[in-house]
């Protein structure tokens, strides 16, 4: 399944934000990836923040994640950095963006 979500970076945080995801640890894109992920793409425009994932199932990604110690960290450090939060809640498996158009 695609997911598209929108998140959003403080203005003071675009090149702390971008600097981190130059080094995202290992130990969480392993865990990314083993909860079904295949994709993950982020696009920045201005401070709006615009991601497509792809997975097997988005609410189990959410569910294997939200506890896992380096997920709870990395989303620590963003918090710091963003005004629009990605949510690992179960409530969060509806944060997905409506799709408007597919060609």
């Amino acid at each position: 399944m695609r997911v598209a979500l929108h998140t959003r970076v403080r203005e003071d945080g675009v090149a702390r934000y971008e600097a981190a995801h130059r080094e995202v640890p290992a130990g969480l894109t392993a865990a990314i990836r083993a909860a079904g992920v295949t994709s993950w793409t982020i696009w920045r425009s201005g401070r709006e923040l615009f991601h497509l994932l792809e997975c097997e199932d988005y609410a189990r990604l959410l569910a294997e994640l939200e506890h896992l110690p380096v997920n709870v960290a990395w989303q620590v450090r963003m918090a710091d950095l963003l005004d629009v939060v990605h949510d690992y809640s179960e409530g969060g498996a509806g944060a997905g963006l409506p799709v408007v158009w597919e060609l």
